[in-house]
């Protein structure tokens, strides 16, 4: 069997969307895993895999140490609170209300504005709930089949992945054309929260640093191109109006 680091803090991302908004409310429904497929980690999480987990820290456990609901992982920056947690024939289901604390408020802007689109896991692999599953079709010869994590939190991401990690590089098949029209499009998000002025300082600079890392992966999709770069692309933070279709259109 492969080897897996069964021990640490595990962040796992399938880049799965929100599924619904209550701005009145202030909940916020979403899938944070999903069932049945092979995901980047070379796992497939299988119905069950959450069940002990929400017996012992769901919503309706007796437990002061439930299921936490926070932003990017960080355990200082909880943003609300989990009121519906269960796996349905998809995934694992979650409805969060947001707390009217400054990091509810926060990102609760944040997915009105539509900043936060995606989400993910924090959890320990159980070293006797994993199977190596051997398939020669498969790149690495095989997947883990995980049949029970121990799950301690889903958090609201910028990215559907480790945020201390690049995830708009070119992948291999992917067209350029697709990758910087998602990129752009990101980019005009961020500039109107920014030109908006909404929120506390903390979340400006949140979204500043967005968009720092996404003009860094627009030169980087660029570079690329074996080419000479058409426009560079740090003059999107100075310049108001940008024809990015023209640029596409000459890819």
């Amino acid at each position: 069997m492969k080897d897996k680091a069964l021990n640490q803090y595990k962040i796992k991302s399938q880049n799965l969307g929100l599924k619904d908004i209550d701005l009145d409310k202030r909940q916020v429904a979403m899938y944070l895993s999903r069932f049945g497929n092979i995901d980047s980690d070379n796992d497939m999480i299988v119905k069950g895999a959450f069940k002990k987990s929400l017996q012992e820290r769901g919503v309706d456990s007796t437990s002061n140490r439930k299921i936490a609901f926070l932003r990017y992982h960080d355990w200082t920056k909880p943003i609300g609170k989990f009121v519906r947690l269960e796996e349905d024939e998809v995934g694992l289901f979650a409805v969060a209300e947001l707390g009217s604390s400054t990091l509810g408020n926060d990102a609760l802007l944040d997915y009105q504005e539509g900043i936060i689109k995606e989400h993910s896991i924090g959890f320990r692999y159980l070293h006797d709930k994993l199977k190596w599953i051997e398939d020669e079709s498969k790149e690495d010869g095989g997947y883990f089949l995980i049949s029970e994590v121990a799950l301690w939190e889903g958090s609201a991401v910028t990215f559907g992945a480790n945020e201390l990690t690049p995830v708009l590089q070119v992948a291999k098949g992917i067209d350029k054309k697709d990758q910087i029209q998602s990129i752009v499009k990101e980019l005009d998000l961020i500039i109107k929260s920014l030109s908006s002025g909404k929120g506390t300082d903390e979340r400006l600079y949140s979204l500043e640093m967005k968009h720092k890392f996404l003009i860094s992966q627009l030169e980087e999709v660029y570079t690329l191109k074996n080419d000479i770069l058409l426009v560079d692309p740090k003059k999107v933070e100075t310049e108001k109006s940008f024809d990015w279709e023209k640029v596409i259109s000459n890819l």
